[in-house]
């Protein structure tokens, strides 16, 4: 059971983490407000031991659905917790932010974005985060952009981290009880630690680019998709992915990183999509466009190959 949580005044974390994600979160709702055209974030604040502001749009022009969230938050972790991530000082400091958008049309992908910044009383401290895209139909020309994009960014930091975080993000966008990725990945890294994987501000470097590398590849697909032409069939296949998704964030992403969630109200709902479908139906029919996107939600796909071979 958890202690009392503790005061914003017991320890001071590092500087820069929550100025930046703060910037960040204003930076991304401008740039997809531009991109949608049509309506605009409301931020909502919210209060814990810390606090945070949730930034909404809904029925936009593009996007029928968007979180973009910030928190900064003071606890205390449970002992088990403690254990599992072998921090010495049960006391910790965590900020946040957590982004989940749902467009209108099936041509234009799903996607998500999370980055986290922990710190222990000790000093202990770590960088997180995931990013991926989750395309209603795989369009591999955009999916092989899209890893050039994040490979280009990560190049600039550590040869070694996009196969590395790459392959994290394969096997973490992976539903067990369907046998499938969720979408064509991107990056996914936990504890990347302070002086052991690089200087502080290198690593809050990266980490400032993982968040723009997000927003300026999203951006760009809303732009070249959100037009195309699609019918009943298609949106129904959309409804069958997003349930995908929704079973994604219930039973592998929320339950794995429950007690390090941000705590505001709206955290848990704010990846689902708002509406889903669930049917009990054969596969896609051999042959279909639905078939084809099924053939490529495996983990290993090598997208910057010139046939995305795996």
């Amino acid at each position: 059971m958890k202690q009392q949580a503790i005061s914003s005044a017991a320890f001071a974390p590092r500087p820069g983490v929550e100025h930046w994600m703060r910037q960040f979160q204003d930076w991304l709702c401008h740039r997809l407000e531009m991109a949608d055209g049509g309506s605009r974030f409301v931020h909502e604040e919210w209060t814990h031991p810390g606090g945070g502001i949730t930034a909404t749009l809904q029925h936009g022009a593009v996007l029928e659905k968007a979180g973009v969230a910030f928190s900064a938050v003071w606890d205390q972790l449970s002992e088990p917790m403690a254990r599992q991530l072998r921090v010495k000082d049960r006391h910790y400091y965590t900020a946040d932010v957590n982004v989940g958008l749902h467009p209108h049309s099936p041509m234009v992908p799903i996607s998500h974005l999370n980055v986290r910044y922990f710190e222990a009383r000790t000093g202990e401290a770590w960088f997180a985060g995931s990013l991926d895209l989750t395309p209603i139909y795989v369009d591999v020309v955009q999916a092989r952009w899209f890893h050039e994009q994040i490979r280009a960014m990560c190049q600039r930091h550590d040869t070694g981290y996009y196969p590395r975080f790459k392959a994290g993000a394969d096997a973490h966008f992976y539903l067990p009880h369907r046998g499938e990725t969720r979408g064509v990945g991107g990056l996914f890294f936990e504890q990347l630690m302070v002086e052991r994987d690089g200087l502080f501000e290198e690593l809050l470097a990266f980490v400032q680019d993982v968040g723009e590398v997000f927003g300026r590849t999203y951006g760009t697909l809303m732009r070249q998709n959100a037009h195309l032409p699609y019918s009943a069939p298609e949106k129904h296949w959309q409804q069958q992915r997003r349930a995908r998704c929704a079973e994604f964030n219930l039973t592998v992403d929320c339950p794995g990183r429950s007690e390090l969630a941000a705590h505001g109200p709206q955290q848990f709902a704010l990846g689902l999509p708002p509406r889903a479908e669930w049917h009990h139906s054969p596969a896609p029919a051999p042959g279909s466009a639905e078939a084809r996107t099924q053939q490529w939600l495996r983990p290993g796909v090598d997208w910057l190959a010139p046939t995305g071979a795996a």
